[in-house]
Protein backbone atom coordinates (compact mmCIF):
# COMPACT_ATOMS: atom_id res chain seq x y z
CA UNK A 1 0.00 0.00 0.00
CA UNK A 2 2.55 2.21 1.18
CA UNK A 3 5.03 1.57 -1.91
CA UNK A 4 2.05 2.33 -4.35
CA UNK A 5 1.23 5.43 -2.57
CA UNK A 6 4.94 6.12 -3.42
CA UNK A 7 5.04 5.72 -6.90
CA UNK A 8 1.93 7.26 -7.39
CA UNK A 9 3.10 10.08 -5.59
CA UNK A 10 6.32 10.19 -7.76
CA UNK A 11 4.30 10.01 -11.02
CA UNK A 12 2.65 12.63 -10.32
CA UNK A 13 5.42 14.82 -8.97
CA UNK A 14 7.33 14.08 -12.44
CA UNK A 15 3.95 15.31 -14.50
CA UNK A 16 3.59 18.47 -12.58
CA UNK A 17 6.93 18.96 -13.17
CA UNK A 18 7.13 19.08 -16.95
CA UNK A 19 4.04 20.68 -17.15
CA UNK A 20 5.59 24.03 -16.81
CA UNK A 21 3.03 27.00 -16.65
CA UNK A 22 0.01 24.51 -16.08
CA UNK A 23 1.67 23.08 -12.85
CA UNK A 24 -0.36 24.93 -10.70
CA UNK A 25 -3.60 23.83 -12.83
CA UNK A 26 -2.55 19.90 -12.59
CA UNK A 27 -2.21 20.36 -9.30
CA UNK A 28 -5.62 21.55 -8.44
CA UNK A 29 -6.84 18.74 -10.91
CA UNK A 30 -4.88 16.05 -9.49
CA UNK A 31 -6.57 17.43 -5.64
CA UNK A 32 -9.85 16.58 -7.34
CA UNK A 33 -9.03 13.13 -8.35
CA UNK A 34 -6.79 12.17 -5.11
CA UNK A 35 -9.59 10.72 -3.31
CA UNK A 36 -10.61 7.89 -5.46
CA UNK A 37 -6.98 7.28 -5.76
CA UNK A 38 -6.83 6.90 -2.45
CA UNK A 39 -3.74 9.32 -1.41
CA UNK A 40 -4.02 10.64 1.77
CA UNK A 41 -4.30 14.91 1.49
CA UNK A 42 -1.49 15.11 3.53
CA UNK A 43 1.30 13.22 0.70
CA UNK A 44 -0.68 16.04 -1.44
CA UNK A 45 -0.12 18.74 0.18
CA UNK A 46 3.43 18.08 0.91
CA UNK A 47 4.30 17.67 -2.35
CA UNK A 48 2.66 20.91 -3.25
CA UNK A 49 5.04 22.37 -0.99
CA UNK A 50 8.37 20.67 -2.26
CA UNK A 51 7.04 22.37 -5.63
CA UNK A 52 5.65 25.51 -5.21
CA UNK A 53 7.14 26.21 -1.62
CA UNK A 54 4.80 27.20 1.29
CA UNK A 55 2.78 29.82 0.04
CA UNK A 56 2.06 29.47 -3.18
CA UNK A 57 1.14 25.13 -2.61
CA UNK A 58 -1.15 26.58 0.40
CA UNK A 59 -3.09 28.04 -1.93
CA UNK A 60 -3.44 25.96 -4.58
CA UNK A 61 -4.16 23.09 -1.97
CA UNK A 62 -6.69 25.05 -0.69
CA UNK A 63 -8.30 25.71 -3.76
CA UNK A 64 -7.59 22.02 -4.78
CA UNK A 65 -9.42 20.61 -1.31
CA UNK A 66 -12.52 22.91 -1.22
CA UNK A 67 -13.01 21.63 -4.80
CA UNK A 68 -13.21 18.08 -3.94
CA UNK A 69 -15.74 19.08 -1.07
CA UNK A 70 -17.78 20.60 -3.50
CA UNK A 71 -17.51 17.06 -5.92
CA UNK A 72 -18.36 15.19 -2.69
CA UNK A 73 -21.20 17.42 -1.86
CA UNK A 74 -22.93 15.66 -5.16
CA UNK A 75 -21.87 11.96 -4.34
CA UNK A 76 -25.06 11.21 -2.80
CA UNK A 77 -26.82 11.99 -6.67
CA UNK A 78 -24.16 10.81 -8.26
CA UNK A 79 -23.38 7.74 -6.48
CA UNK A 80 -25.29 6.50 -3.63
CA UNK A 81 -24.14 3.10 -3.03
CA UNK A 82 -21.13 4.65 -2.20
CA UNK A 83 -22.59 7.22 -0.06
CA UNK A 84 -24.86 4.28 1.79
CA UNK A 85 -21.33 2.78 2.61
CA UNK A 86 -19.61 5.77 3.93
CA UNK A 87 -22.86 6.21 6.33
CA UNK A 88 -22.48 2.53 7.47
CA UNK A 89 -18.79 3.36 7.71
CA UNK A 90 -19.17 6.43 10.09
CA UNK A 91 -21.86 4.44 12.02
CA UNK A 92 -19.35 1.78 12.58
CA UNK A 93 -16.56 3.95 13.67
CA UNK A 94 -17.85 6.97 14.96
CA UNK A 95 -21.38 6.95 15.81
CA UNK A 96 -24.68 7.34 13.71
CA UNK A 97 -25.72 10.27 15.21
CA UNK A 98 -22.32 11.67 16.22
CA UNK A 99 -22.00 15.43 15.33
CA UNK A 100 -18.49 17.06 15.12
CA UNK A 101 -17.73 20.81 16.28
CA UNK A 102 -15.98 22.93 13.49
CA UNK A 103 -12.86 22.81 15.92
CA UNK A 104 -13.28 18.95 15.76
CA UNK A 105 -13.10 19.35 12.14
CA UNK A 106 -10.22 21.16 11.99
CA UNK A 107 -8.26 19.21 13.90
CA UNK A 108 -9.17 16.12 12.38
CA UNK A 109 -8.14 17.20 8.91
CA UNK A 110 -4.77 17.75 10.74
CA UNK A 111 -4.24 14.02 11.30
CA UNK A 112 -2.59 13.02 8.09
CA UNK A 113 -4.41 9.79 7.69
CA UNK A 114 -7.84 10.63 8.41
CA UNK A 115 -10.52 9.55 5.71
CA UNK A 116 -11.24 12.74 3.71
CA UNK A 117 -14.64 11.57 2.76
CA UNK A 118 -15.73 10.78 6.21
CA UNK A 119 -15.06 14.02 7.27
CA UNK A 120 -16.93 15.89 4.45
CA UNK A 121 -20.06 13.43 5.70
CA UNK A 122 -19.67 15.07 9.03
CA UNK A 123 -19.92 18.23 7.50
CA UNK A 124 -22.66 17.51 5.24
CA UNK A 125 -24.57 16.08 7.92
CA UNK A 126 -24.15 18.93 9.80
CA UNK A 127 -24.66 21.98 7.47
CA UNK A 128 -28.19 22.29 6.01
CA UNK A 129 -27.35 24.02 2.53
CA UNK A 130 -24.53 24.48 0.08
CA UNK A 131 -23.14 27.70 1.00
CA UNK A 132 -22.94 26.93 4.64
CA UNK A 133 -21.03 23.60 3.40
CA UNK A 134 -18.75 24.97 1.02
CA UNK A 135 -17.98 27.65 3.88
CA UNK A 136 -17.11 25.05 6.03
CA UNK A 137 -15.38 23.59 4.15
CA UNK A 138 -13.36 26.18 2.92
CA UNK A 139 -12.33 27.69 6.52
CA UNK A 140 -11.22 23.64 7.82
CA UNK A 141 -9.00 23.52 4.99
CA UNK A 142 -6.50 26.36 5.47
CA UNK A 143 -5.03 24.89 8.79
CA UNK A 144 -4.54 21.79 7.62
CA UNK A 145 -2.86 22.90 3.81
CA UNK A 146 -0.78 25.95 5.79
CA UNK A 147 0.55 22.89 8.35
CA UNK A 148 0.94 20.29 5.48
CA UNK A 149 2.98 22.53 3.07
CA UNK A 150 5.07 24.23 5.19
CA UNK A 151 5.80 20.65 7.39
CA UNK A 152 6.58 19.58 3.53
CA UNK A 153 9.28 21.63 3.44
CA UNK A 154 11.17 20.53 7.42
CA UNK A 155 9.65 17.28 7.09
CA UNK A 156 12.80 15.51 6.75
CA UNK A 157 14.02 16.88 9.78
CA UNK A 158 11.81 15.80 12.22
CA UNK A 159 12.34 12.82 13.85
CA UNK A 160 9.26 9.81 14.05
CA UNK A 161 8.52 10.57 17.38
CA UNK A 162 8.26 14.08 17.13
CA UNK A 163 5.87 12.92 14.07
CA UNK A 164 4.30 10.34 16.79
CA UNK A 165 3.41 13.29 19.16
CA UNK A 166 2.01 15.51 17.45
CA UNK A 167 -0.05 12.99 15.95
CA UNK A 168 -1.57 12.33 19.90
CA UNK A 169 -1.50 15.46 20.67
CA UNK A 170 -4.38 15.85 17.65
CA UNK A 171 -6.07 13.24 18.86
CA UNK A 172 -6.43 14.19 22.37
CA UNK A 173 -7.66 17.86 21.37
CA UNK A 174 -10.25 16.04 18.80
CA UNK A 175 -11.64 14.35 22.27
CA UNK A 176 -11.32 17.89 24.18
CA UNK A 177 -12.56 19.81 21.14
CA UNK A 178 -15.83 17.81 21.14
CA UNK A 179 -19.22 18.94 20.90
CA UNK A 180 -21.28 18.40 24.54
CA UNK A 181 -24.45 16.49 24.29
CA UNK A 182 -27.15 15.39 26.56
CA UNK A 183 -29.34 12.14 25.59
CA UNK A 184 -32.57 12.09 27.46
CA UNK A 185 -35.20 9.36 27.35
CA UNK A 186 -37.96 9.36 25.76
CA UNK A 187 -39.82 8.25 29.78
CA UNK A 188 -37.95 11.10 31.31
CA UNK A 189 -38.70 13.75 28.70
CA UNK A 190 -42.71 12.63 28.81
CA UNK A 191 -42.84 12.73 32.34
CA UNK A 192 -47.14 11.30 33.26
CA UNK A 193 -48.22 13.33 36.12
CA UNK A 194 -49.49 11.21 38.35
CA UNK A 195 -53.18 12.03 39.36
Amino acid sequence: MVRTIDLATSSVVDAIETTGFFAPIVFILFHLIRQFLLIPVAVVCVVGGILFGGVFGTIYSIVGLTGSSILFYFLPKLFPSFYQKLVKMKGKYIGMYTTFSIGQIIVLRLIPFMNFSLICLCILEKTKSFRRYVKISFLTHIPSCICFTFLGVSLQSLSPIILGGIVIILFVLVYLLREKQAFIKWEEFFVKEKG
